[in-house]
This record gives structure tokens, C-alpha cells and sequence, in this order.
């Protein structure tokens, strides 16, 4: 079956086709997107929640960890597993055999010590039981019913009492333990069946889902090729673009360079007008200004020297303006700043020619660089049709290679052996269940027995307190004390009777359930189970693995359980779990080298001339000479900014304005102030009318020189840096784009190669993840390890022995205090006679006293 389950994951070797083949590097290539392998969700949880019963169990684990906390001995298993024993009793003597013996001793002494002492209460307790009986049939050991009488008799009697009842206590509940166990296992083996059908419902899915799987995966090679193909089909404007893409790191910012300067030359033009305009403006205005401020100073003048301003309150206030008077006049001369109508006709002459527009065509010329490709690469398409029969020459290969495959023959043995075990568990199941229930049963009598000895024990308490009288002598206490004591005394027999039986299962299920947790479930828990089924030459002598020499028929293959169970608990692939690789070799059913070369053959001699594109012709470069020699930076723009920063008048207007009519608010009304308010009034109309417009037109004319300065910085040398670099970009597509192609060329092979080795990297993790996942093997080891054996079973029966060893160790107390507390509840056959002249020390009765006759009983009367 091993073979088979090999055979059906034959395909799952299609990624190692190229693994053997050495790497190209490669950029990034466009992502394929292949969808997601079809699978299924399996269905079975292997993981069991006790519930509220957990509690006991992790008691029990903690109380067999007392018992033996000795770590898993991975070492003295395998050493017993390679030791031979003969049938000889010389071969047991062999030192190495003794060591081995004494380890074993060692490791598993606190479960001896254990057994030891249950078995030494099976063969004593029922000698004891039998020892007292005789006994007491002699009137010994509590057997006289005759009671001496003690002042500290209550007092005994409330403790035996409380001491029986305790013991009771415990007792009940050991056994509510056992029979929660015994009943939590019975519960579990009824819904095992369930949990069965979920493992053979995965097993089924597991092998159904895998050759649609496969097929999927053999299906994604379309996917490759169909991209492959287009991708050569569309050589041209691919290959184009990414050559465009390379040279437009140099040659883009040239051209945007020798734009960015045609843009510099039409403002330049526009400055230079500014500048012509304003200067212009200026001139006139400021003439004009002076004209009118100086007709303002004449009026002025002539109104200060009117009589009223002799006047005592006027005098010092015409004085102070007529002193201001000389702040009227302007500050900023612009009639001798040089012209700049030379410049501006250069830089008209310049614009005859539209730089802008040559730029134009060079970016025209350049983007045009994909359909140049597409034209000299026509000789790649023509190989195309081949490359293409190649490709579909490695798909039929694929698909003959999985039809060759037995894969449908093997699904069918494995379905129907798989069909055949759940039919055979499906009729079986029911025996287990039969059998389970005659287990059950059984533990059910052994718990009945207990609780029979509880219910004597706890009727006994109750009678004997209720009906006991303390104001009653012992030969007249009542019948229902008496029945307690009875009772009492019936539970002491049974525990006799049957408290070795119950010790006897008890050993038993200790020595089996303890190793089988010890040495089964915990090292399995933590994997240390496997190590060591793993050990080299353990389960064959001749292989150093057994899994890979029973599987590949190759024991040096390292694989191992450890390995395989972890793959599959991970729901990894059965390809990466049982290593497949190591069994087939399918590299020339995928061998694409042959089409890699093809297309590396065809592509590397691509021959591409791109000598058409022109970025900027002669006269384009002529302009941007002519704009650098057109003398912009000859102009005197320190004379220009010397008088621009200055103010117009050499007095803020509106601040005189203000000054002189609060001046004359401060003459007497009159003539005088009215005169005077008038001329402020004229004042503000010339700041409004003339001061503002030169304003404005000095901020235009400041902004237009400014950035005349910065264009005429280094203008020969920015010129000059513009036609290098477009010269460069130009010298790089006549010259040096065979080498950018070359490269381009280059990554576009290893771009479509790259399709192929996705799709193989795809193929490998598909298969190493979801391509026939193993996770219902490793559930199908869960269930049947850690569920059934150690959750189900062994916890089961640990709790179920620790309830019921637990309560027939305390039954041992119990009967002692039962006896002991029988003789107070029971009715005496005699008594003592109180004598207030013969007391005894401590309430003792001397002994020579005789007792009275109990008038209800015959019997003599014996003394102790």
C-alpha cells in the first residue's frame, strides 16, 4: 500500500524539472496569477475536550507524575529494542543484560513499589478478615457483648462516629470517580463512531481531490504559455518600451531642458517690454509730478505768507510748515536709466524661430522609438509558430506522461481497500460496543459492591445516632441502635469479603493504564516517540531508516516518522512529507531549455538602428546660441535697481497731507485753516492720481529687471549646458543604444523565461502545500493514538483505578472505626455495676465486679 500511495503522487515531481537547472538571474517578471489548487476542507478535528471530567484526569496525571517522574527513557527503550534475549538463563546473566534489567527496575520502581504494596493488600487483608472473624467467633476481639463502661464513652463514640463518617465520605467519593470514568468511557466508545466515519469520509476526499488536483496543475501550463506567446507576439512595442524607458533617463531631461530655455527666451521678450514700458511710464510721470508738487509748494507758500500767519497763534505753526515745505519734491530719477531696445530686438530675432516646436518634434521623434523596435523586430515573429510547436510539444508530454500513469488504477485499489476496512470497522463496531458494555458492566458491579458497604456504613451511622439513648444502659439500648450497630458490622464483613477483588482490578488497571500514559501517550505528546521509532537499525536491523528503506527500498534516504507526522500535521503535501522526489525523475517531460534557448537565439540578434531620431536639429541649437549672445546680461541692472528701491517722493504724500491738516486744526477758524485744508486735499488727489500708478509701475518694472538678472546668470554657460547634454542624449541613441538594447534584450528573455520558472515555483509550492495534503493521515494517528488510546482508554481507566483504589485503601479505617463505634450502638448481652464505694481510676470499673444479667437475654454472664 506504501508503494501505491508513492505512485499516486507520481506528477507531484513536475517541479523538480528546472530545480537541477542553474538559476538566471532575472528582474521581476509580471506576476501570472494561477488561481488556487482545488481542495476541500477536511472535515475531522482531531482534538478531544474531556469536559468537567478533565479535572480528574489532570489529578490522575499529577499523581502519576509522583509515582514516576522519571523522564521518557529514549535510550534504555532502544537499547532494549537492539538487545537480543535468548531463551537461555545464561543470556539474562550477561552483565550488559543485567544493567539493562536493573535500569528497567529503576525507571518503573515507584509502579513496583506500588504493585507491591497493592499486592501485599490483597494477600493480607483477606488473612486479617479471617483472623478477626475467628476471633470474635471466640468472644475475642470485640466479639463478648459485654461494653465496660468509660466516662469518656461519648466522647470516643462522637469521634469514631465523625472518623467512620469521613472515611464514608472519601470512600463515596472514589467511587463517584470510578463511576464517572467508567461511564465517560462508555460514552465515548458510543460516539467513536462518528469520529471514525470522519477519518474514512477525509481518507475518501483525500484520494478523490488528488487527481483533479493534478489535473489543475497540469491544466496552469496553458496560463504559462498563452503569456509566453503574447508577450512575442507583441516583441515590438514590449521590447520598444523598454528601451524607450532606458534611454529616456538621458535623453528626457536634455529635452526638457532645451523647453524649459525656449520657455526662459519668451520670458525674457516679455521682460524686456515690461521693462521698455515701465521705464517709459516713469519717465513721463515722474515729470509730471514734479511739476505739480512744485505748483503745490508755490500755493502753499503763498498762503504762509498771508497776515494771518503773523498772528501770535499762528505764527509758530506756519513756521513749522512752511519749514517742511522742502520734503515735497520727488526722490527716484529715472530719466537717466539706459534703454534696453537693443536686447529686446534680439530676443525678437530669436523668437523667428520657434524653438518650442523643434523641441516638440525631439519628443515626437523619441516616443516614436516602440514602433521603430516593432519594424526591425519582424524577424522574431516569423519564429513564433515554431517556438509555439515547441511549447505545445512540452504540454503533450505532460499530459501523455500523467495518462501513463496508473494514477486512476491506484485511486481505485486504494478506494476499494479503503471501502473494504470501513465495511469491516462498520461491522465490528457493534462487538466493540457489546463488549464495552459487558466492561462496563463489570466496573458498574465493582462500584455497586462499594456503594453496598457505603449504604451498611451510612445506615449504621444514622440508626445509631438517631436511635441511640445516652440515658440507656448498654443492655436496654433500643432496636434501632442496635440495627445501626448491625449494620455496621455488615459492612465490615462485606469490605473483607471484597476489598482484595476490588485491589486485585485495581493493580491490574495501575500497572497497565500508568505504563501505557508513561510510555505511550506523554512521549507521543511531545514527538519523543517518534525519535525513537526513528533510531538507526531499530525496527531493521539492515536498514539505518526503515520509513525511506520501506518506502524507496533505499534506507539511506533520511526519512523519518518525526519528519512525516509533523508535514502532515502542518496539512503539507505527501511530496514534501514522504520526499517523492527520491523515487522518480520526469525533467525531460518539462523540459523547456530547448525553448529557452530557442527564444535566447532569436532574440540576442535583434539588430536595431534608432540613427532617426533627431532630438534637436542644427538650427534649434543656432537659436539657443543666438538667445545667450543677445546681451541681456549687459545691461545695468544695479542702476535700474538703485533707483527702483527707492520711494517716489522723498515724503510719504498722504502722511503729509494728514500733518498739514492737523496743523491747521490747530489755527483759529478762519481763512487760513480753510486755505490749508484745501492744499491737503490736493495732496492726497496727486498721491491717488500720480504717486499709486508709479508705484505700480516700479513694481513691474522691479519684478521684470529681477528676473532679467537671473536669466542673464551664467546664460552662455546654461546655453551651452542645454545643447551638451542634448548632444550627449543624441550621441547616446546613434551610438550607444545598441548596448541599452543588448541589456533591454537581455531582461525581456529573462521576462518570459521568467513565466516558465513561475510557473514551475508555483507547481512546487502547490505541491509541497496543497497538492494532496496529508493531514488525514496525521488525524487518522491522532485518533488512534492520542483520542482512542490515551484520551478515551487510558485516561478512562487511570481515573476509573484511581476512584477505586482510593476507596479501598479508606476502607481499611473505616472498618477499624466501624468495630470500634458497633459496640456502642449494639445491645450488651451484660454490663457493669456501679458502685458509688468500689470506682476504679481514670472511669474504670474495678474488674473483680461482676456484671447483672441482662433479663431479656439467657446468657451467662463472662467478663473481660
Amino acid at each position: 500500500m506504501a508503494v501505491e500511495l508513492c505512485l499516486l503522487l507520481l506528477l507531484l515531481f513536475c517541479g523538480s524539472t528546472i530545480s537541477e537547472v542553474q538559476p538566471i538571474y532575472k528582474p521581476p517578471p509580471g506576476t501570472l496569477d494561477f488561481g488556487f489548487v482545488p481542495a476541500k476542507t477536511y472535515d475531522t478535528g482531531a482534538y478531544h475536550e474531556p469536559g468537567p471530567i478533565g479535572i480528574l484526569f489532570k489529578i490522575v496525571h499529577a499523581f502519576l507524575y509522583l509515582v514516576q517522574p522519571n523522564p521518557f527513557p529514549q535510550d534504555l527503550i532502544r537499547k532494549l529494542a537492539q538487545q537480543k534475549f535468548g531463551n537461555t538463563q545464561g543470556d539474562y546473566q550477561k552483565p550488559e543484560n543485567v544493567v539493562l534489567t536493573l535500569q528497567a527496575i529503576y525507571y518503573e520502581i515507584g509502579f513496583i513499589v506500588s504493585a507491591a504494596l497493592g499486592l501485599l493488600f490483597i494477600l493480607l487483608l483477606p488473612l486479617v478478615g479471617l483472623c478477626f472473624c475467628m476471633c470474635r467467633c471466640c468472644d475475642n476481639c470485640g466479639g463478648e457483648m459485654h461494653q465496660r463502661q468509660k466516662k469518656n464513652a461519648d466522647c470516643q463514640r462522637s469521634c469514631f462516629a465523625t472518623f467512620l463518617f469521613v472515611a464514608s465520605l472519601i470512600i463515596s467519593v472514589g467511587v463517584l470517580c470510578a463511576y464517572a470514568a467508567n461511564q465517560h468511557l462508555t460514552n465515548q466508545v458510543r460516539g467513536a463512531k462518528k469520529l471514525v466515519n470522519s477519518n474514512f469520509k477525509d481518507l475518501k476526499v483525500f484520494l478523490n481531490d488528488t487527481p483533479a488536483q493534478i489535473d489543475y496543475l497540469v491544466s496552469q501550463y496553458n496560463t504559462t504559455k498563452d503569456k509566453a506567446l503574447s508577450d512575442l507576439n507583441n516583441v515590438g512595442p514590449l521590447l520598444g518600451s523598454r528601451v524607450q524607458e532606458q534611454l529616456g533617463k538621458e535623453v528626457r531631461p536634455a529635452l526638457d531642458a532645451a523647453l524649459t530655455m525656449a520657455g526662459a527666451i519668451r520670458e525674457t521678450k516679455e521682460a524686456l517690454e515690461n521693462v521698455s514700458v515701465s521705464v517709459e511710464v516713469l519717465q513721463e510721470g515722474t515729470e509730471r509730478l514734479h511739476s505739480n508738487l512744485t505748483e503745490v509748494k508755490t500755493h502753499l507758500s503763498n498762503t504762509l505768507n498771508d497776515s494771518a500767519c503773523s498772528a501770535a497763534q499762528a505764527a509758530s505753526t506756519c513756521n513749522i510748515i512752511r519749514n517742511s515745505l522742502s520734503q515735497l519734491n520727488i526722490n527716484a530719477n529715472f530719466s537717466g536709466l539706459p534703454g534696453v531696445s537693443s536686447q529686446l530686438a534680439k530676443v525678437n530675432d530669436v523668437l523667428k524661430i520657434d524653438l518650442s516646436s523643434l523641441v516638440q518634434k525631439g519628443y515626437a521623434a523619441f516616443n516614436d522609438t516602440p514602433d521603430l523596435v516593432v519594424n526591425q523586430t519582424r524577424n522574431i515573429l516569423s519564429a513564433v509558430p515554431y517556438i509555439k510547436n515547441v511549447l505545445e510539444s512540452v504540454g503533450s508530454n505532460i499530459t501523455t506522461f500523467t495518462k501513463t500513469l496508473p494514477v486512476q488504477k491506484i485511486l481505485a485499489d486504494l478506494t476499494i481497500y479503503l471501502t473494504q476496512s470501513e465495511a469491516y470497522v462498520q461491522d465490528y463496531f457493534p462487538l466493540v460496543e457489546q463488549y464495552d458494555f459487558y466492561r462496563w458492566l463489570g466496573c458498574l458491579i465493582l462500584c455497586c459492591v462499594l456503594v453496598l458497604i457505603l449504604v451498611f456504613f451510612y445506615l449504621g451511622l444514622l440508626c445509631g445516632t438517631c436511635g441511640y439513648d445516652k440515658h440507656a444502659s448498654p443492655t436496654t439500648r433500643g432496636c434501632i441502635s442496635n440495627t445501626g450497630g448491625n449494620f455496621l458490622m455488615a459492612g465490615v464483613g462485606f469490605s473483607f469479603l471484597f476489598s482484595w477483588v476490588l485491589m486485585i482490578v485495581v493493580v491490574l488497571t495501575f500497572v497497565t493504564g500508568g505504563n501505557v500514559e508513561k510510555l505511550v501517550c506523554e512521549p507521543f505528546e511531545d514527538k519523543t516517540l517518534f525519535k525513537v521509532l526513528d533510531t538507526p537499525y531499530l525496527l531493521n536491523q539492515h536498514w539505518k531508516n526503515y520509513l525511506s528503506g520501506l518506502l524507496f527500498k533505499n534506507p539511506n534516504i533520511n526519512l523519518t516518522f518525526e519528519k512525516v507526522y509533523s508535514d502532515c500535521k502542518e496539512n503539507k503535501g505527501i511530496y514534501t512529507s514522504l520526499h517523492l522526489e527520491h523515487l522518480f525523475n520526469i525533467n525531460e517531460f518539462l523540459n523547456v531549455s530547448m525553448y529557452t534557448e530557442d527564444v535566447a537565439l532569436k532574440i540576442e540578434h535583434i539588430q536595431i538602428n534608432l540613427s532617426k531620431i533627431i532630438l534637436l536639429d542644427e538650427i534649434g541649437k543656432e537659436n539657443l546660441l543666438n538667445f545667450s549672445s543677445s546681451g541681456i546680461e549687459g545691461i545695468n541692472f544695479a542702476a535700474y535697481l538703485t533707483e527702483i528701491n527707492k520711494s517716489v517722493t522723498k515724503v510719504d504724500l498722504l502722511s503729509f497731507a494728514n500733518d498739514l491738516e492737523a496743523r491747521a486744526d490747530q489755527l483759529p477758524k478762519g481763512a487760513l485753516e480753510n486755505a490749508l485744508k484745501g492744499h491737503a486735499n490736493n495732496i492726497r488727489v496727486i498721491h491717488n492720481q500720480q504717486v499709486v500708478p508709479l508705484e505700480q509701475a516700479m513694481s513691474t518694472l522691479n519684478q521684470s529687471i529681477r528676473l532679467l538678472k537671473r536669466t542673464s546668470s551664467e546664460l552662455m554657460v546654461k546655453v551651452k549646458n542645454v545643447i551638451s547634454a542634448v548632444n550627449a542624449a543624441q550621441l547616446l541613441i546613434n551610438n550607444n543604444a545598441s548596448l541599452v538594447i543588448v541589456q533591454e534584450t537581455k531582461k525581456y528573455m529573462d521576462t518570459i523565461v521568467g513565466y516558465f520558472e513561475q510557473y514551475i515555483e508555483w507547481v512546487k509550492e502547490s505541491i509541497a502545500m496543497e497538492v494532496a495534503a496529508c493531514k488525514p493521515i496525521a488525524n487518522v494517528i491522532d485518533t488512534a493514538v492520542d483520542i482512542f488510546l490515551c484520551s478515551y482508554i487510558t485516561d478512562s481507566v487511570n481515573a476509573f483505578w484511581f476512584g477505586l483504589g482510593g476507596s479501598s485503601i479508606f476502607l481499611i479505617p473505616a472498618i477499624i472505626f466501624a468495630v470500634k463505634l458497633s459496640k456502642y450502638y449494639r445491645r450488651m448481652d451484660t454490663e457493669d455495676v456501679y458502685d458509688d464505694t468500689e470506682n476504679g481510676n481514670n472511669g474504670y470499673h474495678k474488674e473483680h465486679l461482676y456484671g447483672i444479667h441482662n433479663p431479656v437475654f439467657t446468657s451467662s454472664v463472662e467478663q473481660w
